[in-house]
């Protein structure tokens, strides 16, 4: 099939680590052409997705947001799903990023051809009449920035008997403005981040609800207003922003080491916080004691505590059981307790899913099913996938400070290619050094949707530059200081040569 067009590169996602990845093209390799591929309609990815009541980041916006397009809204320090997604667009906007994107375009497949050393993109497109055009484009690199997850399904939960509720069930990934929960009494399953978020929100105008949960998890309160400093006074605009910046990502940097280091001072520290913003009656040990230490989940943050708030409230409860089975009319737990409901919300966890489903073939061999047999090389790229980036962001940490840094690793890769003419980069470890790798998930998280992904998501060996990287400092270091030759082959047709 002839190609609609051929460009440099490819980056597939319009959400956060799209945007970021275009302008950091345009300011570092201005000659290269690019486009972003996305499927929806509009910028914003995960922000334009989310529906659910309460949607926001659980991560302070001023480093959550991009260093190079501050959060000017200093009083909304964790913002909702649509202000979100109107400043990624606004920053998109701000530097002609807008003009790059291609709504509406639905990556099927990439095909990779060693003979071409270029990646055949193929594209379902969604035109203005509701048809489907097929499109194809040729390019030199691709970059997934599409996320971890799926926005089709979330992951499978067994609800024994959740086929006999009378009432309404709901997941959150398919919230729609249809969905009345006013007066209704409400049980949502589960005690992640969403779980968190849900309950204050549901608590405004729900006549009761219940958070369930199978174990409990750590939430943390962080302070809804951005802190002013002193600098913001007599500073240039850009440099205290610049200030700002940096003070947040290392106050988060030393926040976070500090608790991996000293996880029973952390475990400590986050209880008693947790004990003093929780009503007296509460059993703190039975209901929020994790058996895990701070940080191998993710931390559950809330803005001014207003899960906690929320829990003060005589319509709200947390009850800490397992489901013996769901009734017509309500949720029978094995302790023998019933809780009597009109809507069941499973805020189960997430699919977890890389370039979202895309099949990837190299050539000829479809790669993406072996995903979780890979290692990944300096957290973007993975062995024996040619020219292709994937941007992940951080996990357990804010995701955008983990996002720019891969992609910036990307960067240097592509200028080093320039620089000595190749046209193709491949991790391929050495045969004899990858038998002895450790098998650990480039995820290493113990929550529930990460472990039931193991097949799915790369590995990472904890060595030399196999290794996914979840610290901003040590992956800094390594993009400045480390090597983009050692574990890679890089080709240079025009020498016949591959070294």
């Amino acid at each position: 099939m002839e190609p609609d067009s051929t460009l440099d590169i490819v980056i597939i996602g319009a959400g956060l680590s799209g945007i970021n990845a275009a302008y950091r093209l345009q300011k570092e390799l201005p000659h290269r052409s690019f486009t972003i591929l996305e499927s929806r309609s509009r910028i914003g990815g995960t922000w334009d997705f989310w529906k659910y009541p309460g949607a926001r980041t659980d991560s302070s916006m001023a480093v959550f947001g991009f260093d190079w397009y501050p959060w000017r809204d200093s009083d909304n320090n964790m913002a909702a799903a649509h202000a979100i997604r109107q400043y990624i667009e606004d920053a998109a906007v701000s530097e002609g990023i807008d003009k790059k994107i291609q709504f509406g375009h639905r990556v099927t497949s990439v095909s990779w051809s060693t003979e071409e050393q270029r990646w055949t993109v193929e594209i379902d497109a969604s035109a203005d009449d509701g048809t489907v055009v097929k499109k194809v484009i040729k390019a030199w690199f691709i970059i997934g920035a599409s996320g971890y997850y799926s926005y089709e399904k979330p992951l499978p939960a067994e609800i024994p008997g959740i086929d006999k509720f009378g009432g309404e069930v709901v997941h959150p990934q398919f919230w729609d403005e249809s969905i009345n929960y006013d007066g209704k009494r409400v049980v949502v399953i589960g005690s992640g981040a969403t779980a968190i978020t849900l309950v204050p929100a549901l608590a405004k105008t729900a006549g009761k609800v219940t958070m369930l949960q199978r174990s409990p998890s750590y939430v943390f309160a962080l302070p809804r207003k951005v802190p002013v400093y002193f600098w913001n006074k007599f500073l240039p605009t850009s440099w205290s922003d610049r200030l700002n910046w940096w003070m947040r990502m290392l106050t988060e940097l030393l926040f976070t080491s500090f608790v991996q280091a000293y996880p029973n001072w952390a475990k400590n520290y986050v209880k008693k916080e947790m004990r003093k913003r929780l009503p007296k009656d509460i059993d703190v040990d039975k209901h929020f004691n994790p058996r895990y230490n701070v940080m191998e989940q993710r931390l559950c943050y809330c803005p001014s505590g207003d899960f906690f708030k929320a829990l003060h409230k005589s319509n709200t409860e947390i009850v800490t059981d397992t489901i013996e089975t769901v009734t017509e009319s309500g949720i029978q737990l094995k302790s023998g307790q019933t809780i009597d409901a009109d809507m069941i919300i499973t805020a189960t966890g997430l699919y977890l899913r890389l370039f979202n489903g895309i099949a990837i073939f190299v050539d000829g061999t479809r790669v993406d099913e072996m995903l979780g047999q890979r290692y990944v090389w300096n957290g973007t790229m993975l062995e024996g996938i040619p020219n292709a980036g994937l941007l992940i962001g951080y996990i357990a940490r804010t995701w955008t400070p983990g996002a720019d840094v891969r992609t910036r690793h990307l960067i240097k890769v592509m200028k080093r290619m320039e620089k000595t003419g190749a046209t193709s980069i491949t991790p391929i470890p050495k045969i004899e050094e990858r038998k002895r790798f450790p098998k650990h998930s480039a995820m290493p998280l113990t929550s529930t949707y990460a472990v039931a992904a193991r097949d799915r998501v790369p590995m990472s060996a904890f060595v030399g530059p196999w290794r996914s990287g979840n610290n901003w400092a040590s992956d800094m270091w390594r993009l400045m200081f480390g090597s983009i030759t050692d574990g890679v082959k890089y080709t240079y047709p025009a020498k016949s040569k591959t070294v």
